[in-house]
């Protein structure tokens, strides 16, 4: 019998892939360790085995304790995995990136580090909310513009359809009882969607921080990519919950977010949002590549293998 440091470490060629593996599973408030190459989720009902190579995202809820061991497994066979609270509706840290390539991340560098482009994808974002409206040469500022004058009637019209009294959307940081039961809903909407654009955005391997509307924080890419369905799923529902009951407005908001997510399919559509985004030109849909495959760059914008000596140009030599 082998021990685990022994075991030889699983490639892309073994893993089951993205598309076959479960989108995620939750766990909270049990302790996960390692059998051979699956998880184990011990609670007061006793033991589960899940095997890791099946799961695409592990969202780890409270309560929950993790050994070394089950991460290095789930690191092997590529598996992401999430903190995120109770029913998984906030994200609070994230472990590699679902994704072996770099193919989104260089292609979302590219596009944010030339200004024509990083405005082209600005306008496609506003093109995704309003599918109605074409900012085709429209500036930034009217972008911008049009942007809050499409919020402000969404806010109206939310109101006219609920019934609910509507004074203006006011939020004070760090204070969240301070807004009236409608704008706490819309705050708890934001702040879950903020946390699941965050998960999508990590489990790709994109950067959180290149935005393409939003700019200079660590999390200008996530609020980007949360804000296309602002308008659509996050407004209209706080609305929803506000009409019923002014009572724990923000919590009964999270679970029917949640409940709408998973009914919605949401997760995927933020994925295939975001490569539609940063790889406009692959309309097909084609899938990117899995591979654990590294190569270097060289003039002109070519790319060579890796593992090989390039200081003699008669004789590459294996590394």
């Amino acid at each position: 019998m082998t021990t685990v440091g022994k075991r030889t470490a699983l490639t892309p060629r073994h893993l089951t892939r993205t598309g076959e593996r479960l989108s995620f599973i939750y766990l909270e408030r049990c302790t996960i360790h390692r059998d051979a190459n699956a998880i184990t989720a011990e609670d007061a009902d006793g033991t589960t085995h899940i095997p890791s190579a099946t799961i695409g995202t592990l969202l780890l809820g409270p309560g929950t304790r993790i050994t070394h061991q089950a991460m290095s497994v789930l690191g092997e066979t590529g598996a992401g995995v999430v903190w995120v609270g109770e029913h998984g509706v906030r994200y609070y840290a994230g472990g590699r990136a679902l994704s072996r390539s770099a193919a989104l991340v260089e292609a979302q560098a590219t596009q944010w580090a030339n200004m024509r482009s990083r405005l082209a994808v600005a306008r496609a974002m506003y093109r995704l909310r309003f599918p109605d409206e074409d900012p085709a040469g429209l500036t930034r500022q009217q972008l911008l513009g049009r942007e809050g004058d499409r919020v402000k009637d969404c806010y109206r019209t939310q109101a006219a359809r609920t019934g609910v009294r509507w004074y203006g959307r006011k939020y004070t940081p760090g204070d969240f009882t301070s807004g009236d039961p409608v704008n706490q809903g819309i705050t708890a909407a934001a702040q879950c969607m903020y946390g699941i654009a965050h998960a999508v955005v990590d489990s790709l391997g994109c950067s959180p921080g290149l935005g393409f509307v939003h700019s200079g924080h660590e999390l200008s890419f996530v609020l980007d990519i949360a804000d296309l369905y602002k308008t659509e799923i996050g407004i209209p529902l706080a609305f929803d919950i506000a009409a019923e009951v002014e009572e724990d407005v923000g919590p009964r908001t999270r679970r029917a977010l949640r409940d709408r997510i998973n009914a919605t399919g949401l997760l995927n559509r933020c994925v295939n949002d975001i490569k539609h985004l940063l790889l406009p030109n692959d309309a097909s849909g084609n899938r990117l590549s899995e591979e654990d495959r590294v190569t270097l760059q060289t003039d002109g914008g070519h790319e060579v293998a890796a593992g090989r000596n390039y200081g003699d140009a008669d004789e590459a030599v294996i590394w």
